[in-house]
């Protein structure tokens, strides 16, 4: 994505929300995510990333994207990133997540707005409200339980 005065607030505003389906696939092994990136076993990738996502997002907002990488040194820490997609209504956010031993990141590649408003301040808002609104909260999985 073209960095511009709006990419980092958007930035913060995934990192934010999807911090806690990094940190459920950060107690993955690294050792197994590497080698279904090496083997390209995205299937297994894509079902590892839904069930991560499954307790904190509405079905489908969260989806492993096109692939990933992986930087295994001797000696060094192994790094993992995955290509996801963020589709929360009205949005469609392409990123990739870095998981390391003690810390993830994520960086936006694109974002494509259903109908991008004039003003991108106001595609800022849509993005945040829009995950806001694909999050399960307390109170909806509460809701979901007594069902």
């Amino acid at each position: 994505m073209r960095k511009s005065s709006y990419s980092a607030q958007r930035e913060r505003i995934v990192a934010e929300a999807i911090g806690p389906v990094a940190s459920e696939l950060r107690l993955l092994d690294a050792a197994d995510l590497v080698s279904l990136l090496r083997f390209e076993c995205y299937g297994n990738l894509s079902d590892l990333v839904s069930s991560a996502a499954e307790l904190y997002f509405l079905p489908g907002t969260v989806v492993f994207g096109a692939g990933g990488d992986y930087k295994l040194d001797w000696g060094g820490e192994p790094e993992v990133t995955l290509d996801l997609e963020l589709r929360p209504r009205g949005c469609t956010v392409y990123a990739r997540l870095q998981l390391g031993n003690e810390r993830a990141g994520v960086e936006v590649t694109h974002v494509a707005f259903e109908d991008p408003a004039v003003d991108p301040d106001d595609n800022t808002d849509l993005l945040a409200a829009s995950l806001r609104d694909a999050q399960f909260s307390r109170s909806t999985q509460l809701q979901l339980q007594s069902h």
